[in-house]
């Protein structure tokens, strides 16, 4: 295993640079094009979210896979790569995993415990798939990424140290007072109808707001988000959806707007912002959240006034890691014990190709001295044949058994790698029939775990 990740975070970078940084769908699918045909990579991922960018990668050496992802993610983000450089980390194979391990449990997490990560690592497992850029080894890390998340959050407290951006976000514009009673009866302007922007959708209408309106380039996507609002039994809110021209129309009257959309420029301006709160005389304010990287709502708005905002940046510089300290604490215990499960699996899925083609070494050598002894010993009818041919080949497995069972064992452990070396030595095996079988298990272990992933709803 030669896993490499490259990124930067919110605990890196500013997010000045974070939002610069941040990469459209298209370009993440032509940065992993581009990993790819480079020499050191042979698989690779894009983990991005609202506050991190992440390049995951197999390679063959170590710096020149961080000196060409490095220059490959500089290029496809637009921050040049001297700029660039001071906020990237780098981590290498076992630390890789816990990297991502530690991500996926929310313990690096803007707010520590929040499980909308989760959903971005399925994401990036699904996108790897489907653009066929994550073979074995990172389709094995993000399937297992994904149940070492799910194993914090159901086995310690962490949901109850930490929450959604969402909910933290809501919190920091009512300012101290309780969220349901400060949004009670208040107009909502939600724009964008991906995850974030329902989930903002949803915790607004439990929180009790009147009126939830749902703008989004795409109308089938509002108006289904606006169906399921309108659901009988449920919050009693009225939902309805419109087209992003009505954006500033329904800034006139919304009393608390929420933006999260994939837009490459801003969605909301100063001056239209400023123009819905001078529509309206007396002291109006209007609150807007901005969950988008990069940013959705004019930055100038903060120093408007009858306008409260918070975004990305506001809720970094709010933030504190002060969750349950024993949750924490029983959280990276559980990172650190499936980061050793996982280094062991791979280690002795490492070394499976070998003991395959000794196998299969063995079985050709049982078969070619079959046949010379056929040939020597005309006169042996079919049982006796049969019983000398069951009888070599048991002393073969025979033979065989212990070493390879033990040469598994041993490969589990750190520094097991090399037994995989001095096997193929020991029995000169040839090094292209190996790699043919690693090649076969690794395309085998991809179509099982696309089907896996698409049986289990994208998990």
């Amino acid at each position: 295993m030669s896993l490499l990740v490259i990124g930067l975070s919110h605990r890196s970078a500013p997010v000045s640079v974070l939002d610069r940084a941040s990469l459209s769908p298209d370009s993440r699918i032509k940065l992993l094009q581009d990993v790819l045909a480079a020499e050191p990579a042979t698989e690779a991922a894009v983990l991005t979210t609202c506050n991190r960018v992440e390049l995951y990668a197999d390679v063959d050496k170590f710096h020149a896979g961080v000196a060409e992802l490095s220059t490959l993610l500089a290029r496809h983000s637009g921050v040049g790569l001297d700029e660039l450089t001071p906020y990237l980390y780098v981590h290498y194979e076992d630390r890789a995993v816990h990297h991502l391990f530690t991500v996926a449990c929310g313990l690096d997490s803007m707010v520590v415990g929040e499980g909308q990560i989760l959903g971005q690592i399925k994401d990036t497992l699904a996108s790897g798939q489907e653009l066929h850029t994550a073979g074995r080894l990172l389709n094995d890390l993000f399937q297992q990424a994904l149940r070492v998340g799910k194993r914090a959050h159901s086995e310690t407290g962490i949901d109850r140290a930490g929450q959604s951006l969402v909910t933290f976000g809501l919190e920091q514009l009512a300012a101290g007072a309780n969220v349901d009673t400060w949004a009670g009866g208040r107009r909502a302007l939600v724009i964008g109808a991906g995850s974030m922007s329902s989930l903002a959708a949803a915790t607004l209408a439990r929180a009790g707001v009147a009126e939830i309106v749902v703008a989004n380039r795409t109308a089938s996507r509002a108006e289904r988000l606006v169906a399921i609002l309108n659901e009988p039994g449920g919050t009693g809110v009225r939902a309805r959806a419109v087209d992003m021209g009505a954006v500033d129309a329904e800034l006139t009257r919304a009393d608390i707007v929420v933006s999260c959309t994939g837009a490459t420029g801003l969605v909301l301006t100063a001056d239209a912002v400023e123009a819905a709160v001078g529509s309206v005389p007396g002291d109006r304010e209007i609150a807007l959240l901005d969950l988008a990287m990069p940013r959705d709502i004019d930055a100038a708005v903060h120093r408007l006034g009858g306008a409260r905002l918070i975004d990305i940046e506001s809720l970094a510089d709010a933030s504190a890691d002060a969750p349950m300290a024993a949750d924490v604490d029983q959280v990276k215990r559980i990172v650190a014990d499936e980061v050793a499960a996982f280094g062991a699996a791979q280690r002795a899925a490492h070394i499976t190709p070998t003991v395959v083609a000794l196998r299969a070494m063995a079985a050709d050598v049982v078969t070619n001295e079959i046949t010379r002894l056929e040939g020597r010993l005309p006169g042996l009818d079919e049982r006796q044949r049969a019983e000398i041919t069951q009888t070599v080949r048991r002393v073969v497995d025979k033979l065989l058994h212990a070493p390879t069972v033990r040469v598994k064992q041993l490969a589990g452990e750190p520094g097991g790698a090399g037994y995989a070396d001095a096997l193929r030595e020991l029995f000169d095996l040839d090094p292209q029939t190996v790699a043919a079988v690693s090649r076969a298990d690794r395309s085998e272990a991809g179509d099982r775990n696309a089907v896996d992933l698409r049986n289990r709803g994208r998990v």
